[in-house]
């Protein structure tokens, strides 16, 4: 029914306009007594294979929600009863910002992709504590952190800091997030010296905490194999967990959709299919380089079973969706779920 009826309807509205009318109309159907007992019913798939530990935390399968989704925890109940293993909310900022000017995220559907400048839209880190508090469900929450827009880098280490601060008691473990494309100069923060010395101090913060969280890294997949190498001795330098890769490209190599329809769309990071490839190298390298010495959370272009045991097989422990789940509806998770086991295909991360 998605594909062949809510799908096409959704895309003839605004990308983001879609995304709203689909949130709302989650967040009030789950209002409603009964209806996530429906949803957990109907799209729900638990299996002792699909199970696995990782970073120290249990989760249900290997499937995840990216962020970018649910930026402001408003859909976390929902959400895991979708089926999903994982929520990761966010990106959220210390203060509450607009983000960027609209028009801002776009559909390729010839590509099956996205691009996105939504400049971390959120409400505040303090209002995500607060519905995060009132959450019913049982299901592993990351937390993926960043700085406000007007926040000099020099001083960007505070901001993050303030979010773990603010999330500590109601997330099971943070993704540092210095790879979005869409805040002007974040990514200068990926090069070593700065990235190292932001890391060292907002993990001072969380193991100053009662139980420290585990702390992850999401990278760009447009790092060089130079850069990727300093990112595997800054995991170790910063007692990292583990690394989220990838976030999205701002690279529009080989995409079908014409280049002058790409070029009117403007500037912004782009997710999907396009990215699949690149998204698995990185993984592959990760994992290779370090010897498998801290576990990978794979994202990039997965709409299919088999694209989620692409990741695993390449070093992920866990994957997660975004995309994936605007193109394929709410049934993905659970029919990945199940052909994963149907094929024994479910590898331990």
């Amino acid at each position: 029914m998605y594909q062949h009826v809510v799908k096409p309807l959704l895309f003839r509205l605004d990308a983001e306009q879609a995304h709203h009318l689909v949130f709302g109309g989650l967040g009030m159907a789950g209002g409603v007594p009964g209806v996530q007992a429906a949803l957990r019913s109907q799209f729900s798939y638990r299996h002792p294979s699909l199970e696995r530990e990782v970073f120290g935390l249990k989760f249900r399968n290997p499937i995840g929600l990216a962020a970018g989704f649910d930026k402001d925890a408003r859909l976390v109940d929902e959400l895991a009863a979708l089926g999903f293993g994982h929520v990761e909310i966010g990106t959220v900022t210390p203060r509450p910002q607009p983000g960027n000017p609209t028009p801002r995220l776009f559909r390729l559907p010839t590509d099956r992709a996205l691009i996105n400048r939504m400049g971390f839209n959120n409400g505040g880190a303090a209002a995500a504590a607060e519905r995060l508090r009132k959450r019913s469900a049982d299901i592993i929450i990351g937390g993926n952190i960043g700085k406000n827009k007007d926040t000099p880098n020099d001083t960007a280490a505070a901001d993050y800091v303030a979010c773990v601060e603010a999330l500590h008691d109601v997330v099971d473990y943070f993704v540092v997030n210095v790879s979005s494309p869409n805040t002007p100069g974040l990514r200068q923060l990926q090069e070593r010296e700065p990235l190292l010395a932001l890391l060292r101090t907002v993990q001072r913060t969380n193991q100053a905490q009662r139980t420290a969280r585990p702390l992850l890294l999401k990278i760009a997949p447009d790092l060089s194999n130079e850069q990727l190498d300093d990112i595997i001795g800054i995991v170790q330098e910063a007692g990292l967990s583990g690394v989220v890769a990838t976030n999205t490209t701002i690279d529009r190599t080989g995409l079908q959709t014409p280049a002058g329809i790409v070029e009117q769309l403007g500037a912004g990071g782009l997710s999907g299919a396009p990215l699949r490839n690149r998204a698995t190298e990185v993984i592959r390298y990760l994992h290779t380089q370090s010897g498998g010495a801290f576990p990978i959370i794979g994202v990039g272009g997965i709409f299919s079973p088999a694209d989620v045991q692409e990741k695993l097989a390449a070093g992920a422990s866990l994957v997660q969706l975004y995309t994936g789940f605007i193109y394929e509806g709410p049934g993905v998770v659970q029919r990945m779920c199940r052909e994963l086991v149907a094929a024994g295909r479910v590898k331990q991360g």
